[in-house]
């Protein structure tokens, strides 16, 4: 009569062992589709649709060359908490395939969502400006994707004897018009672009020292008008400003005055020399100079400007009047 009562017994210890415990379960996710795709740049995200139980601590996306990415690869982290979030995925390289998946962790562990591979887009290339279907090259130098031709966009024209702190004007080298059409017929305008003074380049925008600017300007849909400091970390990308000016400036002297000091055009940038409209209501240095505006003002009377030179290899930095007319290049939004 004993033997069933020590069977029972022994059910009862298999049946407590076997029992799981809801309470400490990782969290459960799905990853985002990703989109806004650059060379350099991506956006996903997850949904954590169970948070296992406990308190998500971390949340984010995880990413690399393999196929199963995890926390110990490239990641973000964004905030805490269950529920959808999105990711900003930067730091890539251009025409590279990549496998991105959500994470998120509570206390007991690490949970993932599906993995979805993407191709991040050629690191050269061009694009169209629709406002008047000038084709433009673009290079990826770094973290930053850059135009690789100086800006041509041509609302209206004034010759050089007309100059503001204030108004925007804009400005064809060697042309004294108010002709549009004419203008934009003339070899300057098809190899140097635009000269802008600083009221035209930044479009009615505030001055920013912010890395991005936030300034669109006169820049093309998806681009900017960087700031110093994005000029300043392309400078610092290219080994700092006595080396930079020559790693950016086209090669030979078809455009650049003898003997274009320096000059490789290792990144593809292919700066020009476009010279510049003085606040005295002259032209001067074409083939000499190039200046490229920043979307950061000195003092409400002065701009802080970008200089490279046929005889330096250097990627110089001054400020001057707003009235002056400088050149343009615009950073993709990323």
């Amino acid at each position: 009569m004993i033997y069933p009562l020590l069977i029972v017994g022994v059910l009862l210890v298999s049946v407590s062992g076997c029992k799981k415990d809801d309470d400490n379960d990782i969290p459960e996710l799905t990853t985002t589709a990703v989109t806004d795709i650059t060379p350099i740049t991506a956006i996903s995200g997850g949904n954590i649709t169970s948070d296992g139980g406990a308190t998500i601590i971390a949340r984010g996306v995880c990413w690399s060359t393999g196929q199963t990415p995890t926390i110990s690869d490239n990641k973000t982290t964004d905030a805490t908490g269950a529920g959808s979030f999105v990711s900003n995925i930067s730091g890539l390289s251009a025409n590279t395939t990549y496998y991105v998946r959500a994470y998120a962790t509570n206390s007991n562990g690490t949970g993932y969502g599906s993995a979805i591979s993407f191709t991040t887009q050629q690191g050269t290339g061009t694009f169209t400006d629709l406002r008047d279907g000038n084709v433009y090259k673009f290079v990826t130098i770094g973290n930053q994707v850059w135009m690789a031709e100086n800006l041509k966009y041509l609302p209206s024209v004034v010759g050089p004897a007309t100059g503001s702190n204030t108004t925007p004007y804009y400005y064809v080298y060697g042309y004294v018009g108010t002709n549009v059409t004419t203008a934009k017929a003339t070899s300057n305008y098809t190899t140097y672009g635009v000269l802008y003074n600083w009221p035209a380049a930044m479009a009615g925008s505030s001055s920013s020292t912010a890395n991005p600017s936030g300034v669109k300007g006169v820049c093309p849909a998806g681009w900017h008008l960087p700031s110093v400091d994005e000029w300043t970390q392309l400078t610092d990308y290219l080994g700092g400003t006595s080396v930079a000016g020559g790693k950016l400036k086209e090669t030979g002297t078809t455009h650049w005055n003898s003997p274009n000091t320096g000059a490789t055009n290792e990144t593809s940038f292919t700066a020009l020399p476009g010279g510049y409209r003085s606040h005295i209501g002259s032209v001067f240095n074409l083939g000499g100079y190039g200046y490229w505006w920043s979307a950061t003002e000195s003092n409400s009377t002065y701009g802080w400007y970008r200089a490279m030179t046929y005889n330096t290899g250097y990627l110089s930095m001054g400020h001057n009047y707003k009235e002056l007319g400088l050149s343009v290049r615009c950073l993709m939004d990323l």
